[in-house]
């Protein structure tokens, strides 16, 4: 079988000792488990090395495959200019697997902005395999915003395409875990963060990739992981394979998780239809998600649908509850794709005759014309959550103090009233009122040294 094997690797810079300068000591257990897997890999011989990494080229929407006849790079970023890595791409490989990707119409190849400077996330494997005596070619892959089946077929044309070729390949999925681990760790503690790493351990040990591809989204993103769609394509390079997998090691003590694991392929497994199972869970997590939702979510969802679809606006039904049809209020409308945001527009103070009606303009919205997002395609629907954020008057108030960022969103306005920012509240990732009230003065165009005038409001969430 030309596919060899995969390992998971993570990239920290002080991992090597020119940086580290002694650090690295402290990491003892990954270290001794990269150099053997890296050892590991050299010994199988293979001709060519398949390294994702999440510091490559990424897009939202696309996964990019480096071109060129070599890569280089250095560590000048992070002051060792000395510390230079070199590898030659395998160029046919690259355009067979551009080729396969068009041919089944996956969003992958080599199109887009290309930067043949080798990013850490791939020369940090490249320094343990070379040192372990691997000097062959390798090919150099981004990761995208899209979903766990896109980057899963993906691991598999690459497996296709080393069949094909007869390419005796390995695959390097690049990806620390979490990077929320410790209170005083460069990016703090979230309590998603060690559940996420004891998931990832769980899933490395098992082989179970199936609990990879399922992994939440919302955990995902609180853990603040590095790895996840690294490894959602080397998952795919086993599809309907068997599985010989080994968890060499897993640890974080600055803060950032690091796993090191290796898998070997051991045959052929139908019982491993790993992505079919995984978009049947997600289905019925959709469909259970569409049976919970209340009136306010049903009638964001349907507006947005309908207009995408049909490009009308829908009427307002008759079978609303009262309060809909009867309140005026300003709504803000999210709208998230797999766990990221995809839109969200609102108003802060009525500007339509009911609350029924608000939601249904600011769902189009939200959907269509967000600047800082394409408009929601019909083939998306499917995909999307909704929030509704139905706020109260906003008050004026004349301290931050009087702010919570859990419970009051904030509007923050310039003192010749043209400029206003707001911010909902309870929001992911926004912890202090003086990060709340800096987004607030971005969004409104406001400078970190105007004065301003705060105003505070409360909202009911429906999600």
């Amino acid at each position: 079988m030309p596919f060899l094997g995969a390992c998971v690797v993570p990239h920290p810079p002080l991992i090597l000792p020119p940086i580290g300068r002694g650090e690295e000591n402290k990491i003892s257990s990954t270290v001794n488990a990269y150099k053997e897997v890296a050892r590991w890999v050299a010994e199988n011989q293979p001709d060519l090395v398949v390294i994702t990494s999440p510091h490559a080229n990424m897009y939202a929407d696309y996964m990019q495959i480096s071109s060129g006849s070599v890569g280089r790079g250095s560590f000048a970023n992070f002051g060792h200019p000395e510390l230079t890595f070199e590898a030659a791409y395998d160029e046919e490989f690259v355009a067979n697997l551009e080729k396969v990707a068009q041919e089944i119409d996956l969003p992958a190849g080599t199109l887009g902005r290309q930067n043949n400077e080798l990013d850490h996330g791939t020369m940090i494997p490249l320094y343990f395999l070379q040192e372990a005596g691997y000097q062959g070619k390798i090919v150099r892959i981004g990761l995208s915003g899209l979903s766990f089946s896109h980057h899963y077929i993906l691991g598999l044309s690459i497996r296709e395409v080393a069949e094909k070729l007869n390419r005796r390949m390995m695959i390097v999925a690049s990806g620390d875990l979490s990077h929320k681990l410790k209170e005083d760790g460069p990016y703090g503690f979230a309590d998603e963060g060690p559940i996420f790493d004891q998931r990832m351990a769980e899933c490395f040990r098992q082989g179970d990739f199936l609990k990879l591809l399922t992994t939440p989204a919302k955990l995902a993103n609180k853990a603040a992981e590095c790895g996840l769609r690294s490894f959602w394509i080397m998952a795919g390079a086993f599809d309907r394979l068997g599985i010989d997998a080994e968890l060499l090691s897993c640890e974080g003590p600055f803060g950032v998780g690091y796993g090191v694991a290796r898998f070997l392929p051991t045959g052929r497994d139908e019982s491993r239809n790993v992505c079919e199972k995984a978009m049947e869970q997600h289905k019925q997590m959709m469909e259970q998600l569409r049976q919970q939702e209340d009136a306010y979510l049903q009638l964001a969802r349907h507006s947005l649908e309908n207009y995408v679809r049909n490009h009308t606006k829908i009427d307002i039904p008759a079978n609303l509850p009262p309060e809909m049809l009867t309140t005026r209020a300003g709504a803000f409308v999210s709208i998230k794709k797999a766990g990221e945001l995809r839109g969200c527009i609102g108003t802060f103070l009525p500007v339509r005759d009911n609350l029924a009606a608000e939601i249904i303009a600011n769902a189009v919205a939200a959907g269509t014309e967000d600047p800082r997002f394409p408009s929601v395609t019909e083939a998306e629907l499917d995909e999307l959550v909704y929030d509704v954020d139905v706020l109260s008057t906003p008050e004026p108030i004349d301290n931050p103090l009087k702010l919570d960022v859990k419970r009051y969103g904030v509007i923050v306005g310039s003192r010749d009233g043209r400029r206003r920012g707001l911010l909902l509240p309870d929001l992911d990732g926004i912890d202090s009122v003086e990060q709340q009230i800096s987004i607030a003065r971005q969004k409104g165009g406001i400078s970190p040294d105007e004065e301003i005038d705060l105003w505070r409001f409360e909202v009911t969430r429906h999600e």
